[in-house]
């Protein structure tokens, strides 16, 4: 009877599996950028990691970047830095760098997990359109497609708006990781909390982004998110979301 079990138990598993993979795809391949090349290394020498790159998006959504990641040091010494360059929703070429030791976010690319990108002509410029590290935010870096009405941070029962504390952030750095001593509070001792933000879409609707405690957030997909310019429109008010991006 215990051998029966199994095997319907397994048959059950594969049967499933192809849907929820799909489902997995779908819900993290729909960012608004297409890939079009990725180079590590420095402006005077940098070589293509776009191969390997489809390999690690096919591991993991988020992963923390290097030398050995990549398994070269095209130029020993100097700090490197990892540029993806892809086409925006509007057709233009845009640059996101990611330097050394830090964490990237596939998230924002279309088809980051399926590696369907990479097959359209790119620029071949090391220089290129877009966000550069946050040493420079009044470029396209900042040209997100979603405008943060609120940031709250906690539970259903209790949370605390952390829309100022963002904006702090937000100038630091693009991405960071984020929890209690992130805010400064532990709105619902005991319980597992998350950061909620609130923005506004190209389409004129409110959307909903969860980021559960300890995990990153990445603000390349808000606008102005380094300048601080949002959070002066009105929002719902309401905890849950009309709809949710984890």
């Amino acid at each position: 009877m215990f051998h029966i079990r199994l095997v319907i138990s397994l048959l059950l598993t594969v049967a499933f599996l192809p849907r929820t993979l799909a489902s997995q795809y779908s819900s993290s391949d729909s960012g608004q950028s297409v890939i079009l090349s990725a180079q590590y290394g420095t402006a005077r020498r940098h070589v293509d990691v776009s191969n390997r790159l489809k390999e690690l998006a096919r591991q993991d959504r988020i992963f923390r970047m290097g030398n050995s990641t990549f398994g070269v040091d095209p130029d020993p010494g100097q700090v490197k830095a990892l540029r993806i360059y892809a086409r925006g929703p509007d057709g233009r070429e845009r640059m996101f760098e990611y330097r050394e030791g830090s964490t990237v976010d596939g998230s924002q690319f279309s088809s980051w997990g399926s590696g369907d990108w990479g097959n359209e002509p790119w620029s071949g410029r090391w220089e290129s359109g877009g966000y550069n590290g946050g040493n420079d935010r009044d470029n396209d870096g900042d040209s997100g497609q979603y405008v943060i009405l609120s940031a709250q941070y906690g539970t259903a029962r209790r949370h605390v708006d952390v829309s100022n504390r963002l904006k702090e952030l937000a100038r630091q750095d693009r991405t960071f990781r984020m929890g209690n001593s992130t805010f400064g509070v532990d709105p619902d001792p005991g319980q597992v909390k998350a950061l909620r933000i609130y923005a506004r879409g190209p389409d004129g609707r409110e959307r909903m982004f969860e980021y559960r405690e300890g995990s990153t957030v990445d603000g390349s997909q808000f606008r102005s998110w380094g300048r601080g310019e949002w959070g002066n429109e009105r929002w719902s008010g309401r905890w849950e979301g009309r709809e949710r991006e984890r």
